[in-house]
């Protein structure tokens, strides 16, 4: 491919026209850079076994439609996840538990252990990710430009780190009064130009006003 390596941290394949990600990406490296490419399909284990180094992943710009994030057991010290720019509808982090069986096959531990931010902007989500509470350090999540119409009791159930969520330019008409009650470290809420209709002060009531910033302009009411 015409991938650039620095021959020590940086991998940069953007602007490559790659369709796939290589198979020979070193596993030293510290960013890697697929940005503006036509990969379709990204999966963590495809043909690798051992643990890459990565700490930064840009996927942003590609032709994504699909992703599962819960075979990511070879990144164990990556920080930072762009997708921005892609066509994703269905991003899976958590294994939903079948309905026979013992719940053991329910949702996968130590999800990604180190990821801090994940930026999902410009996608087609309709609504947020199930499973955004396994990434236990996550820290900034980023869901602006999607399709996205409430946000639900459970959908940032057990993000303990949380401090900064941007629902931006979505299509946003209901809030569950109780969504962010237990995020005791949210710093950051962007509601800008979403579907809402009505304030919404039990919200607000049920966070801290002195370490919160809420942005609800150019909204429907």
């Amino acid at each position: 491919s015409d991938c650039r390596w620095d021959g020590e941290f940086l991998l940069n394949c953007s602007f490559t026209g790659i369709s796939t990600i290589p198979e020979d990406v070193s596993q030293t490296a510290i960013t890697a850079d697929f940005s503006y490419n036509n990969i379709k399909t990204f999966l963590c284990t495809a043909g690798r076994n051992g643990k890459w180094m990565l700490k930064h992943l840009n996927l942003s710009n590609n032709l994504i439609s699909e992703l599962s994030l819960t075979t990511c057991r070879n990144l164990p010290v990556l920080e930072t996840l762009n997708l921005n720019g892609n066509a994703i509808h269905t991003l899976t982090l958590d294994i939903p538990t079948p309905a026979r069986g013992p719940k053991k096959y329910g949702k996968v531990d130590r999800l990604l252990p180190a990821l801090k931010v994940l930026s999902v902007e410009r996608n087609n989500l309709d609504t947020v990710p199930r499973g955004l509470g396994l990434l236990q350090s996550l820290q900034t999540v980023h869901m602006s430009s999607n399709g996205i119409r409430q946000v639900d009791l459970n959908d940032f159930q057990n993000c303990s780190q949380l401090k900064d969520i941007d629902l931006q330019n979505n299509k946003i008409t209901k809030i569950h009064p109780d969504a962010f009650r237990d995020l005791n470290k949210l710093q950051v809420v962007d509601l800008r130009e979403n579907a809402l209709t009505t304030p919404l002060p039990q919200i607000l009531l049920s966070l801290n006003f002195f370490q919160l910033e809420v942005d609800l302009s150019n909204n429907a009411w």
